[in-house]
């Protein structure tokens, strides 16, 4: 393999997610390039050095905050200089967005939800749950470069290099193909909610409710629960859906894949793609009174009774503890 590229998104900070993106690409063995688009902090930029041999802070003046059309543009100049035979991205949902599309653009191949990576031969085999995480595939992907996005932490960080690598800006000069694409769409509006003091990726505890609990109301009572825990608010599909709790919430296929030390499941039934999303935690709690649910099958610790005559007496119990 000639090298690895890692692509940030703009405004990317080195969390216990891009800690894992970095250990994933370390372990592949190659000549590893980090690649910061837009502006970048000097201590994001110093903590990259110290995980790659070469890091390129893309210098273009729009820019500014993250943009699809122009960050693709900006991502895909800078691999053509550097002819990867890997491209890594984070498992957020902007990564998410332009994977595949700089597969496309740089005549590549991609694959997303990368729990395993190796190097066999020529080719990147990558391991990723199918199935509604009922197997697992592992997939060889014979188009260069390969583009992969990541599971947020399914690989454990490195420790920093002894030497730092080399930090080089460089200006982005966009093609005239490149500038058109990013002329033909502009950003109307941006809204960003408030999604507490940490990720739900990067959370130690999570307090997660299901549709077993019948409507908005009782997670105010789990927010209780969750705050004397210290814990991050989650929710399955049905519940996001219903419009009880908001999106980012959403644990599971197709919301965020979490990997907590403890995740508490109340009234959460367990289906298929919601084990999906939290395959990765340490240890499963659960709370429901149907004894057959499928969540039973699958947590270290279970509980058949309704979720209102524990949860009280719970949190008054840890905040006595805590106390």
């Amino acid at each position: 393999m000639k090298n690895v590229v890692v692509c940030l998104m703009p405004g990317a900070k080195f969390d216990r997610a891009t800690g894992g993106l970095f250990g994933a690409a370390r372990r592949l063995d190659a000549p590893l390039t980090a690649v910061i688009p837009g502006p970048a902090d000097d201590e994001l930029v110093a903590t990259i050095a110290q995980q790659a041999d070469t890091v390129i802070c893309a210098d273009a003046s729009e820019l500014t905050a993250y943009q699809p059309e122009l960050t693709l543009a900006v991502l895909q100049t800078v691999c053509e200089q550097l002819q990867p035979d890997i491209v890594l991205l984070s498992g957020d949902t902007y990564s998410q967005e332009l994977t595949p599309r700089l597969a496309g653009r740089l005549g590549g191949s991609s694959i997303g939800d990368a729990q395993g990576l190796a190097i066999e031969g020529d080719h990147l085999r990558v391991t990723r749950s199918v199935y509604g995480g009922k197997a697992m595939a592992v997939v060889e992907l014979r188009r260069s470069p390969a583009v992969v996005w990541v599971r947020a932490r399914s690989f454990d960080p490195e420790p920093a290099r002894e030497t730092p690598g080399t930090v080089e800006t460089r200006a982005v000069e966009l093609s005239e193909a490149a500038r058109r694409h990013v002329n033909a769409t502009e950003i109307i509006e941006r809204h960003v909610e408030t999604t507490g003091d940490v990720r739900l990726e990067d959370a130690t505890v999570i307090v997660s409710g299901g549709r077993g609990l019948g409507g908005p109301e009782p997670f105010e009572e789990l927010k209780q629960l969750a705050s004397t825990m210290g814990a991050q608010m989650a929710a399955s599909r049905a519940a996001c859906d219903a419009g009880w709790v908001p999106p980012h919430w959403q644990v599971g296929q197709t919301g965020k894949k979490v990997a907590p030390e403890l995740y508490l499941a109340i009234a959460l039934s367990g289906a298929s793609q919601h084990l999906m999303g939290i395959a990765d935690a340490k240890v499963i709690t659960a709370i429901n009174t149907d004894e057959d649910a499928p969540i039973f099958r699958h947590c270290q610790f279970g509980i058949v009774e309704d979720y209102r005559n524990i949860v009280g007496p719970l949190r008054e119990k840890l905040a006595s503890l805590l106390s």
